[in-house]
């Protein structure tokens, strides 16, 4: 009696797990039916074979149905993980049919396997939504900067507007009117000198560049620039922002990891079309060598790196253009071309 409970009490307590979990995802009917089918599945092997060979039977199928749904399908889990969690299930389900007084042990075995998986689960999907939200926030924090920057730019502006006003009113009250039309005379030539760093002809796209360039000018990063967009574009407003707008981020942090001995920092900047593409290139000083540039350098990257050279890639994929990365020593390289 005491060892057929030890048997049954690794499927009663996978059983219930799945009960629980169904019930919280409000899925009450298919809760409801976890364990009559359990029980069901239970009988018909032990009818069949033996109780033993029921109770791990049984713990397999649940053991898998649960993982077939809630982990692969729900977290999309890589092949590899996928057969590795397999092949241990697979060895020890014939391990305990199959070699004498190791059933039980067995049994336990496979229910520690799915509590790990599934705390596994949850760790990494908690990992990332830290990294997701730490990645927000310090994109906030960039853009505030962004802003305060042109806010500091405008409060410049109107203070010399101030003292251009102080000026005339004061040449005027002389009435030094050739003077004050002197001075309206170089105020505009002064005006027409001034211009945003980049006019590529796309508003939305000058508004990003000229905000992230003028920043890392304030990091005396060297920059270099030619921007000239096509009215008609395949690409969206939007993800062009947020396309180019990583590419200048990742430079600058790239830059920002140098140190004074590892050379000048510098940023260059081309968008144009080539071969009736849409071409953006970004060259930056850097002092990382990286020997393989694949999926997995992008893998491994964290933090806003990393999210961004995913974002870059699932907007290049999403209009099925090319990208190409080089990294040679002190400089790394990122051409895009992107169908008109």
């Amino acid at each position: 009696m005491i060892s057929v409970c030890l048997e049954v009490f690794p499927v009663v307590m996978m059983a219930l797990f799945l009960f629980l979990r169904q019930l919280r995802n409000k899925k009450s009917l298919l809760s409801v039916l976890i364990p009559v089918i359990t029980a069901g599945i239970w009988w018909g092997i032990a009818y069949l074979y033996s109780k033993g060979t029921a109770s791990i039977l049984t713990l397999v199928i649940l053991e898998l149905f649960s993982f077939e749904v809630h982990q692969v399908r729900n977290r999309k889990m890589s092949f590899l993980y996928h057969g590795l969690f397999f092949l241990v299930t697979a060895v020890i389900t014939v391990n305990g049919l199959f070699i004498p007084g190791s059933r039980v042990f067995s049994e336990y075995t496979l229910l520690l396997l799915v509590f790990l998986t599934e705390s596994s689960g949850y760790y990494l999907r908690k990992t990332y939504e830290e990294s997701a939200v730490q990645y927000q926030n310090q994109l906030l924090t960039k853009q505030v900067n962004e802003v305060q920057n042109i806010y500091m730019t405008m409060r410049g502006w109107r203070h010399d507007y101030h003292n251009h006003l102080q000026t005339l009113k004061a040449l005027l009250k002389v009435n030094q009117a050739e003077e004050a039309r002197g001075y309206l005379d170089r105020l505009e030539n002064d005006l027409d000198s001034i211009n945003y760093l980049i006019e590529s002809g796309n508003v939305n796209l000058d508004a990003i560049l000229n905000s992230k360039l003028s920043l890392a000018l304030k990091d005396e990063i060297e920059i270099h620039y030619k921007a000239e967009v096509p009215k008609d574009l395949t690409v969206s407003d939007i993800d062009l922002c947020v396309l180019i707008g990583n590419l200048i981020d990742n430079a600058v942090e790239s830059c920002g990891k140098m140190a004074e001995q590892d050379g000048k920092k510098f940023i260059r900047l081309y968008v144009g079309v080539l071969k009736k593409q849409l071409y953006i290139s970004v060259t930056n000083a850097t002092n990382e060598v990286i020997r393989k540039l694949d999926e997995d350098y992008i893998t491994t990257k964290r933090g806003n790196h990393g999210h961004g050279l995913k974002r870059i890639n699932n907007i290049v994929e999403k209009y099925e253009g090319y990208i190409n990365r080089k990294n040679e020593p002190g400089v790394f390289v990122t051409e895009i071309m992107l169908p008109l």
